[in-house]
């Protein structure tokens, strides 16, 4: 393939991803169900955890499903189109600087963890899966969704060095953007003031 023409399909591929990933999972499932916007509420972070915390498991679920789920459609093309791994990587980071800066919802996303997992597991699942199940444990170890997030983003670039050479400095990229999307629980961290990840319902039996 051409320089130019390689260029051109990687910016129209990466600017589709984008707009892709600027459709925010948590606010779309909300509105569906007639439910205040999560980033008015709780830890104010259109993702998952906050879903879970706010609304309940089957919303939290729609929501981690709609965010991975975000990232097929370009990166499907990316891969049929046989770009190589770096081109690829670019296509990715676009889902993931749409979840973070969305242009569809005044640029306040998320911390594109979801997001971020739904593009390794179209580029390398084998990392996407190992991450998963480190996310998966610590969340249910020590019941913070921001320190299981920071150890699977630090996990990633480790393992992709074993299982997927190719995407090494891709990953590295990601991970990176998931950490400084996380500075400020990171901050809440040291402080003692991060929210603990729990049901909607269990929430709820508390009060």
């Amino acid at each position: 393939m051409p320089f130019f023409t390689l260029v051109t399909h990687v910016a129209l591929l990466t600017l589709m991803a984008y707009l892709c990933g600027a459709c925010l999972g948590a606010v779309w499932v909300c509105r569906w169900r007639g439910l205040p916007d999560p980033r008015l509420r709780g830890s104010f972070n259109p993702g998952f955890s906050n879903v879970l915390r706010l609304y309940g498991k089957r919303l939290a679920l729609a929501t981690l499903l709609f965010d991975a789920g975000k990232a097929a459609p370009a990166l499907w093309l990316a891969k049929a189109s046989g770009l190589p791994a770096w081109a690829q990587g670019v296509v990715g980071l676009g889902v993931l600087l749409g979840h973070s800066y969305p242009v569809w919802h005044r640029w306040r996303g998320g911390k594109a963890v979801a997001s971020a997992f739904g593009v390794l597991l179209m580029l390398t699942p084998k990392v996407a899966l190992l991450c998963a199940a480190c996310w998966a444990l610590l969340a249910w170890r020590v019941r913070t969704a921001a320190i299981a997030s920071l150890a699977s983003a630090l996990l990633a670039p480790l393992a992709s060095v074993w299982l997927a050479r190719d995407y090494v400095w891709v990953v590295i990229a990601f991970a990176l953007l998931v950490v400084l999307r996380h500075v400020w629980n990171i901050q809440r961290l040291g402080r003692g003031e991060e929210l603990p990840l729990q049901d909607a319902e269990f929430t709820r039996r508390e009060e």
